[in-house]
């Protein structure tokens, strides 16, 4: 995962000065009409695939867990540590992923605003090429890890 100046200043506003953090995260699909980069800021700046069929607008909600962050890894041998997500699975139910429009292309780590265009986007996973899914098919996005805070 990439993450944005906005993430790595909100996790260390949380670590080292106790900021407050959101209730839930969100992980939301969107298409490559806007790459995201580190300048990021909200998610209304990136293009939402569009909702239905089995995916809900503003993304998957993730709680602060085991389950939903289901690997913690300190990796001593490469001077890292990261988490990771548990495995995401959308199955387009009763027609495709996206309802319409171009597929997802890159998957955004958000706060939980209760405007999804106002949440603030942590980082995102970029994933290669546009992804759709037809009718009962499934779209899983699996060990998304969140690094970058690597030991120098």
């Amino acid at each position: 995962m990439s993450l944005t100046n906005k993430g790595i200043y909100r996790i260390l506003g949380n670590y080292f000065r106790g900021e407050s953090k959101p209730t839930n995260l969100y992980l939301a699909l969107v298409t490559s009409a806007v790459e995201p980069t580190v300048d990021t800021n909200t998610f209304g700046e990136l293009t939402e695939i569009a909702a239905g069929n089995g995916y809900t607008a503003g993304g998957y909600q993730l709680n602060f867990n085991s389950t939903d962050w289901d690997t913690w890894i300190e990796d001593d041998v490469n001077d890292k540590a990261y988490v990771a997500l548990k495995d995401l699975v959308w199955t387009g139910t009763g027609g495709p992923i996206p309802a319409s429009g171009n597929g997802a292309r890159y998957a955004v780590l958000t706060d939980d605003n209760a405007t999804p265009a106002n949440r603030e986007v942590y980082g995102w996973f970029d994933l290669v090429t546009a992804r759709q899914v037809s009718d009962e098919q499934t779209l899983t996005l699996q060990d998304c890890k969140v690094e970058g805070l690597q030991a120098a």
